[in-house]
């Protein structure tokens, strides 16, 4: 059985009590089948006082997991249960594979099927743009919403960039530095997870040995 099958016989056996999952839409993903899986998911619920809902019954620590979260979420919603998530992994000391990943799940509008982009080796820290002192070809990118994207470093002015500009105005810093630069990303707390992955898909375009992006993906007021 393809991968894809099994993945949305999971999400409609998790959807007990008509609990739907949202997915985060994509352009295009690079990854489309995953095998030996399993899955949480995280609800959008407006009964609840922060409207979110973790469903994790179904997932076992040696497997690769696939996160199932409702684009409606804020990130300030779902970035401590994915970090709970996370670290429950990490920590396990029984029945740890190393060799298993998270990914979070999309749907892939291109093939009209899911995709999936690796969290892995991402670690969420709470801290503010301006804590963080940047040395020579590093660059600090600020996510403050899809019309608003700040890219700065220590010797230049900001320079304001957006959704539909932000692979060209990296492209132009990567033609300009002989040297590989390093990207530091800050989110706003306030992005919904869709957001968040249409962010995190353009990055994923960028295909230049000289691009470092840092593991550690920041999260501010």
């Amino acid at each position: 059985m393809k991968y894809f099958q099994i993945a949305l016989f999971l999400l409609l056996m998790s959807c007990n009590n008509e609990k739907v999952v949202q997915l985060p839409e994509i352009a295009h993903s690079d990854i489309t089948e995953i095998l030996d899986v399993s899955a949480a998911y995280l609800f959008y619920d407006e009964t609840k006082e922060d409207s979110i809902e973790l469903n994790r019954r179904t997932l076992i620590s040696t497997t690769n997991w696939l996160v199932n979260v409702d684009k409606r979420l804020t990130l300030k919603q779902a970035i401590p249960k994915i970090t709970f998530l996370q670290n429950k992994k990490r920590n396990a000391e029984l029945h740890k594979n190393d060799a298993a990943k998270n990914y979070f799940t999309c749907n892939d509008t291109s093939k009209k099927n899911l995709g999936f982009i690796e969290f892995t080796h991402v670690y969420y820290i709470e801290k503010q743009p301006n804590t963080i002192k940047l040395k020579l070809n590093e660059y600090r990118v600020v996510f403050n919403n899809p019309s608003n994207i700040e890219i700065s470093t220590f010797n230049i002015e900001d320079l304001k960039s957006s959704e539909e500009t932000l692979l060209q105005d990296l492209n132009k810093l990567l033609l300009e530095n002989d040297e590989p630069i390093t990207l530091h990303l800050f989110f706003s707390k306030n992005l919904s997870f869709q957001n968040y992955i249409t962010f995190k898909s353009l990055l994923n375009k960028l295909k230049n040995k000289q691009l470092i992006i840092a593991n550690e993906e920041f999260i501010f007021n």
